[in-house]
């Protein structure tokens, strides 16, 4: 049997047989289909084949699975999803045809799809993190020439905006705070989009350096025979810059 059509058997059959999946939903199945997301991030990340392979199969089962549900309320199928799929891929690649630039091919598919909707910001999710979804309204909203035209702008706005977070702790309305925080992070957003850079995954470049960095903190003071939280701020201090450092030549 082909293989594919064998994961759609085994999927109805496990609908029919066990208990767990027989229970399960469009909504209970939504935590799982971010976590596999995730995890084939960190697949792809660790250069693992193995890994990455084994996560593609299971981001494949949330598709059919919750095909299967949706067989079952009478709406679609998986071989409709594959139909529309088809379809839409086909519809959005008129570059096939003659252009081969990358930047055009993007460019064109985006256009495509304004086609399709009412505003050029539909069909982006409000369930994605929350950098990476600025991300995307700020690259759709650039579609109909709402954007900065040189980086050195877009850091003037953020300047502009750290101002205005300033000024607001002065108050420390936390409404007011909320607000102008978050125009900071979306200025940081336009500018890293104008620097070529992608803000959603710098912070997770960030993210794992500061984790490096602590753990060897915390390390290094265990072997002072201490512990962080009886350390002063500059000793603590002292540690983080010795992380660095080893950061750095690690780098380089």
């Amino acid at each position: 049997m082909d293989p594919f059509l064998r994961l759609v058997r085994i999927m109805e059959e496990l609908r029919s047989k066990c208990p767990w999946d027989k229970s399960q939903t469009h909504e209970s199945l939504k935590k799982y289909a971010v976590e596999e997301v995730y995890e084939l991030l960190e697949a792809i990340d660790s250069g693992d084949d193995e890994k990455l392979k084994e996560e593609l199969g299971d981001l494949l089962l949330q598709v059919v699975f919750h095909s299967q549900i949706a067989k079952e309320r009478g709406s679609f199928d998986i071989w409709h999803v594959i139909e529309s799929l088809n379809k839409k891929l086909i519809d959005r690649h008129p570059h096939v045809f003659g252009c081969e630039n990358p930047e055009e091919v993007l460019k064109n598919w985006e256009k495509n799809k304004l086609k399709e909707r009412d505003s050029v910001l539909d069909g982006i999710p409000r369930n994605l993190p929350a950098l990476m979804r600025s991300k995307k309204l700020q690259d759709r909203a650039s579609l109909v020439g709402f954007d900065f035209e040189k980086p050195e702008q877009a850091f003037d706005k953020l300047m502009e905006e750290l101002q205005e977070l300033k000024e607001a702790m002065r108050s420390m309305n936390k409404v007011e705070l909320e607000h102008e925080l978050g125009d900071v992070l979306t200025a940081v957003v336009e500018l890293g989009r104008l620097l070529g850079l992608d803000a959603e995954m710098c912070l997770q470049k960030a993210n794992d350096r500061f984790e490096k960095r602590f753990r060897y903190m915390e390390s290094k003071a265990k072997e002072l025979g201490k512990d962080l939280k009886d350390m002063t701020l500059e000793e603590m201090d002292k540690l983080w810059l010795d992380a660095k450092k080893l950061d750095y030549r690690e780098e380089g």
